[in-house]
């Protein structure tokens, strides 16, 4: 496909063949490292756990903090961030767009409502469901057998 014709595809929002492949074959790629029960059901807990920590910790970041009253106070680099994920996944599906968006609104709030509640000791509670989460992961990699799928391709870390 020529990259004009993608471009303007992706510009539309209009999701073809070529982008929705590429999701379809990370999809593939993927499930292919995750086949045992009990890795799935650790990746299903683990995952979004990891994400919401790396948002609680981009939240913690002191560069132009922004205040959620009456929940509290996130970072602009967040925001930043967000709007990244949201393009990335834009670029991937639509429809998968409209679930991260979701998901991030959620975790945003819980964030905000957190740092207000813990202060600066909220990002100890980050690095340790961060560290605690991963340590999971690769527990669950070791009984599936086989590599995590990031190890091949670092884009695997945001699918």
């Amino acid at each position: 496909m020529p990259l004009q014709s993608l471009t303007q595809a992706l510009k539309t929002g209009y999701q073809n063949k070529y982008t929705m492949k590429k999701i379809e074959q990370r999809f593939q790629t993927y499930s292919e490292s995750h086949q045992n029960a009990t890795n799935k059901t650790i990746h299903w807990i683990c995952v979004p756990l990891i994400f919401w920590s790396i948002v609680g910790l981009l939240s913690c970041i002191p560069m132009y903090p922004i205040q959620l009253d009456p929940l509290g106070t996130i970072s602009a680099v967040l925001i930043a961030a967000f709007a990244l994920v949201c393009y990335y996944y834009f670029k991937l599906s639509p429809p998968l767009t409209f679930v991260m968006v979701c998901l991030n609104l959620f975790f945003i709030i819980s964030v905000a409502a957190i740092n207000k509640l813990l202060a600066q000791n909220s990002v100890f509670l980050y690095i340790s469901v961060f560290a605690i989460s991963w340590v999971f992961q690769f527990i669950g990699h070791k009984i599936e057998g086989k590599k995590p799928s990031f190890l091949q391709d670092i884009q695997f870390l945001l699918i």
